[in-house]
C-alpha cells in the first residue's frame, strides 16, 4: 500500500544578471535564458553520475521501495514502511549487483530504516549527508529512486517548497510515484538533504501533489542512535481493535488525533482469527470519507486492498484466505486529512451462492483519464493493480470498457511480463486466463490501446476450476 515519494530540484546562477551589459542589449533575454537552460543541464548530469551509484532499488514480498547507501560496507537508509514486516529483502544496485539485506533498525516516526546489505566484498558507492540548515527555499533538489518498482534510476527535479521544522519535514512540488519511497532528496553538491516519504494530494485520481522528505537532521539523529546502541522506537504498531466474523457493523470515525499512514491518511486497524480457505466479505461504508480498504495475512503480507467496489466511494473486498492465522483490516481514508464517520462489517462470504462469485479474488471499478500515470514509451494512460495468488492456480483475468480500447498485462512477482492482451476494435474487453506457476504479489497493467483512450473500465480476476 501505499502506499512513495522523492525529488527534485534547482542551481542559481550568479552571472545571469551581468549578460545584459558584457554582451550588449539586442538579445539579452535570449542569452540568458540559453545560458540558464546548459546551466541546469549540466547539473543535471552532474548530480546523476555523482549519486547514482548509490541509490538502490528495494523488494520485499508485499512492495518495493527505494534506498541510499551511506557507508561504504552497504549500509542503507530507507523509509520504515518499504521494509517493515518483510521476511526477505531484495537489494539491486545501479550496476545489477543483487544483495539481500537484514534490517538493523526500524522507526515508525519517523518513518526510517536501516539495512544491511549482506556478503559486500568490496567498497560499495555511498552518498555524504548534509545538514538541513543549508537547506533554503526555492533552492533546486534532486531525487533518483525506482518509481513503481519498474524503472529505476529514474531522476526528477524541483524546488524546496517549505520547510516544516517542527515536523522536521522538506516539502517539494514534485510528482511523487510509487517506489520513491525511502529515496534520496539530494542538493546540487549530490549530498543527501531529505529522505522521501510522503506526498498529500486532494485528487483521488492522480498522485500529483505536494511531497515531503524527512530532514537529514532527523536522519541523522535516528543513524547515530543506533549506532551508539541507544535507539528505542517510541511509536510502537497501534492496538488494534478485535472484529468477528459474524456480519455484525462495527460504526468509528476518523479524527485528527488517529494514526497516519505516509501519505497523511488516516486509518484504524482491526484484527480477526480466520482459516485457510475460508471465503470473508469486508465492507467499508461511508458518507463523509472516501474508503479505503487493505488486508493483511499474519505473516504480514498484503493479500488484498480496494477502494470503490462497493460502489460509489465505498470499499468492499471479497478474497478467500491462503492460511490460518490473525489477519489485519486497515480501514483507511483514502485522501489526506479526511475526517469523519464510516461503518466496517466482516463476515464468512456466505451471502453469495454463485460459485462464481465466490472465486473471485479481486474486483475493481476505475478511470483513465488525464489525471492517470502515463507510460513512457507511449504516452498512453495507465493504473497499477496488485493481487495475491497461488502457484497451480488457473486464473482468468477480464478488463472490460464502454469508453475505450482496453490492454491487458500481467506481471509475475519477479517482475516479468507473464502474458498481454488486448481488445480488438469490435470488442471492449480484453482476456488473460492462465495457471500460475509461482505464489506471491501479481500485478496488472491497466492500459488503453493508444494514448486518445480514456474513459471507465471494469476489472475482475477470477479462480477457475481445475479440470
Amino acid at each position: 500500500m501505499v502506499p512513495i515519494r522523492q525529488l527534485i530540484i534547482v542551481t542559481s546562477l550568479s552571472l545571469i544578471g551581468f549578460l545584459p551589459t558584457f554582451f550588449g542589449t539586442s538579445q539579452p533575454s535570449n542569452l540568458a535564458a540559453e545560458t540558464r537552460t546548459e546551466s541546469e543541464e549540466q547539473s543535471n548530469i552532474r548530480v546523476y553520475q555523482l549519486a547514482s551509484p548509490a541509490v538502490v532499488s528495494i523488494r520485499t514480498e508485499s512492495g518495493n521501495g527505494s534506498g541510499t547507501i551511506i557507508d561504504p560496507t552497504g549500509l542503507v537508509l530507507t523509509s520504515g514502511h518499504v521494509v517493515r514486516g518483510a521476511n526477505k529483502i531484495t537489494v539491486s544496485l545501479a550496476n545489477q549487483q543483487r544483495y539481500q539485506a537484514q534490517v538493523i533498525a526500524i522507526s515508525r516516526n519517523p518513518d526510517l530504516a536501516l539495512i544491511k546489505l549482506q556478503d559486500v566484498k568490496s567498497s560499495l558507492p555511498a552518498i555524504k549527508l548534509s545538514k538541513s540548515e543549508q537547506v533554503l527555499v526555492g533552492q533546486r533538489v534532486f531525487a533518483i529512486g525506482d518509481p513503481f518498482g519498474r524503472f529505476a534510476g529514474t531522476l526528477t527535479t524541483g524546488i524546496i517548497n517549505r520547510i516544516d521544522r517542527d515536523r522536521q519535514l522538506l516539502q517539494t512540488d514534485a510528482v511523487i510515484n510509487p517506489g520513491n519511497s525511502g529515496g534520496p532528496l539530494l542538493n546540487s553538491q549530490a549530498e543527501l538533504i531529505g529522505v522521501n516519504t510522503s506526498i498529500f494530494t486532494t485528487n483521488r485520481d492522480t498522485r500529483t501533489g505536494i511531497g515531503f522528505a524527512i530532514s537529514v537532521d532527523t536522519a541523522q539523529v535516528f543513524i547515530k542512535a543506533v549506532q551508539t546502541g541507544k535507539f528505542v522506537d517510541r511509536s510502537p504498531e497501534p492496538i488494534a481493535s478485535i472484529i468477528a466474523l459474524d456480519g455484525k457493523t462495527i460504526f468509528n470515525s476518523f479524527a485528527t488525533t488517529d494514526e497516519t499512514l505516509p501519505d497523511g491518511s488516516y486509518y484504524k486497524p482491526y484484527k480477526f482469527e480466520g482459516k485457510a480457505k475460508q471465503s470473508i466479505l469486508i465492507e467499508m461504508r461511508s458518507n463523509e470519507v472516501d474508503s479505503f480498504l487493505a488486508l493483511f495475512d499474519p505473516k504480514g503480507m498484503k493479500i488484498a486492498e480496494d477502494d470503490d467496489s462497493g460502489g460509489k466511494k465505498d470499499a468492499l473486498i471479497k478474497v478467500k484466505l491462503p492460511i490460518t492465522g490473525t489477519y489485519t483490516i486497515y480501514a483507511n481514508s483514502y485522501a489526506l486529512g479526511e475526517t469523519g464517520r464510516f461503518s466496517l462489517t466482516a463476515n464468512p462470504n456466505q451471502t453469495e451462492s454463485n460459485t462464481a462469485n465466490q472465486n473471485i479474488i479481486l474486483q475493481r471499478r476505475g478511470i483513465l483519464n488525464g489525471n492517470s500515470e502515463i507510460l513512457t514509451k507511449d504516452g498512453t494512460p495507465f493504473d497499477l493493480v496488485e493481487f495475491r495468488a497461488e502457484a497451480g492456480q488457473t486464473v482468468k483475468i477480464s478488463l472490460t470498457s464502454q469508453d475505450f480500447q482496453p490492454y491487458l498485462v500481467l506481471i509475475d512477482p519477479n517482475r516479468r511480463t507473464l502474458k498481454q492482451d488486448k481488445a480488438t476494435s469490435d470488442r471492449r474487453n480484453a482476456e488473460i486466463s492462465l495457471t500460475l506457476n509461482q505464489t506471491g504479489i501479481y500485478r496488472l497493467v491497466i492500459n488503453t490501446f493508444d494514448r486518445k483512450g480514456k474513459g471507465e473500465y471494469s476489472l475482475i480476476v477470477r479462480r477457475m476450476k481445475q479440470n
